[in-house]
């Protein structure tokens, strides 16, 4: 608890100094979250392009928008926040289906195993991956909550805060998506016995 009271501290620092003009705070607070976020957008757009034009515009929003935040320690759940809105308003803008073709989402996949090469943390995609293939039996009101939990690590608080739903109601989410998937793949798993 004491990191995390420690991370909150130095977000609160770096919030007080963007407020201020101080750019430099912009771009630490940017290059702490940014791979996270870029990570959600890939979830959330047909290629990594688009993604990394969501991420970048929620930066932006994030800068535009500081005035609007207060400081509870809920920056990420913010930053979140910012980043499902600029996903819809580009889906909006690209009048894409809300399901992606198969194999646009093999090329999505495909983009992230690439990414992971990039980045440190090559399992850590890789499980992600397999989890977005797990995930696609769910509806799409569970399947966010699921990415947002066990894809970014959010509590449900934070998911409760980015997407607007009750506390409770997150909870009850992510026990169906889990009890489904569960049915799910233990039935293949006793199919394949």
């Amino acid at each position: 608890d004491a990191l995390r009271r420690n991370i909150l501290m130095r977000e609160d620092k770096l919030i007080k100094r963007i407020e201020q003009g101080d750019i430099s705070a912009a771009d630490e607070l940017i290059e702490k979250y940014y791979p996270e976020i870029l990570r959600y957008c890939i979830w959330h757009a047909p290629n990594r392009t688009l993604a990394e034009d969501a991420t970048q515009e929620t930066f932006l929003k994030a800068i535009r928008y500081m005035n609007r935040y207060i400081h509870k320690g809920k920056f990420r759940a913010f930053l979140y926040k910012i980043a499902s809105n600029t996903c819809i308003d580009m889906w909006r803008k690209q009048e894409m289906l809300k399901e992606f073709p198969e194999g646009m989402q093999l090329e999505q996949m495909q983009l992230q195993m690439d990414m992971s090469y990039e980045e440190s943390g090559f399992h850590e995609v890789q499980a992600l991956v397999d989890m977005q293939r797990m995930i696609r039996i769910l509806p799409e009101e569970q399947r966010e909550i699921v990415i947002l939990r066990f894809g970014h690590d959010l509590t449900i608080r934070e998911i409760a805060d980015v997407t607007g739903i009750p506390f409770r109601t997150v909870q009850s989410r992510i026990r169906l998506a889990l009890k489904k998937l569960k049915l799910e793949y233990g039935k293949e798993e006793n199919d394949e016995n």
